[in-house]
């Protein structure tokens, strides 16, 4: 994971503006063009942006002193992520760009069914594609709790946002806030930020005699000398 602000601030911040989306989305009884859908969806942009870092982060984590299986799994599975966020990207672009050009919601629902009946479009960017986020982001955090990086819980939990929110978008926000239980915790360092403790002698077979003890050796083998 990055040892960086940036990267660390993305695991709350992301989860956050999912957050922000799904209230304001609630907000929203006409959903259509007005202040609530534009900073709805500017928060979901900004939150798929911010999950750039974090899966950077998840991959970095799961590759690191891991052999090639492993960094190749934890390479695909970012992969797959950043290409659902990308795909809902776009997707976000694409209803801020509509929601700028109509005046009501009837004008949105013709422009919407002119830009899905493009061929591709509907898979890439409506349904196949903003689901490669989820699966990438769960495929990381298994690999990561086999690995016993992190707690078996927290991939749980961003399945069981995955849940709520595929059952209906109202619930969005809990979906984000299950999200954010199971990325914000997350540190540089190691599960929940600590270390893992540093190996005795007695586990490694060695002994590292004191610095003391080395000093006094050297002195009176010096004396001898003399």
């Amino acid at each position: 994971m990055r040892n960086t602000t940036w990267g660390r601030a993305a695991f709350t911040a992301g989860p956050l503006c999912m957050v922000a989306y799904g209230l304001l989305r609630l907000i929203d009884d006409r959903h259509g063009p007005g202040p609530d859908w534009s900073l709805g969806h500017l928060a979901l942009l900004a939150g798929l942006l911010l999950f750039v870092p974090v899966f950077a982060g998840l991959r970095d984590r799961a590759a690191r002193g891991r052999g090639p299986v492993a960094r190749a799994l934890a390479a695909s599975g970012a992969v797959v992520g950043l290409a659902g966020a990308a795909a809902g990207a776009v997707q976000a672009a694409v209803d801020l760009a509509v929601a700028y050009c109509s005046a009501d919601r009837a004008t949105m629902d013709r422009l919407f069914a002119h830009v899905q009946s493009v061929p591709g479009v509907m898979p890439v960017v409506y349904t196949v594609g903003p689901v490669l986020f989820y699966v990438g982001l769960v495929l990381l955090l298994v690999q990561l709790a086999a690995q016993r990086a992190i707690a078996p819980w927290r991939p749980v939990a961003v399945v069981a946002g995955v849940v709520v929110t595929a059952a209906t978008l109202d619930l969005i926000p809990v979906g984000g806030l299950l999200f954010l239980l199971a990325l914000a915790p997350l540190g540089p360092r190691g599960e929940d930020g600590v270390q893992p403790a540093v190996r005795s002698s007695a586990t490694t077979g060695t002994s590292r005699p004191p610095r003391a003890a080395c000093s006094l050796k050297s002195a009176k083998e010096g004396s001898t000398a003399i």
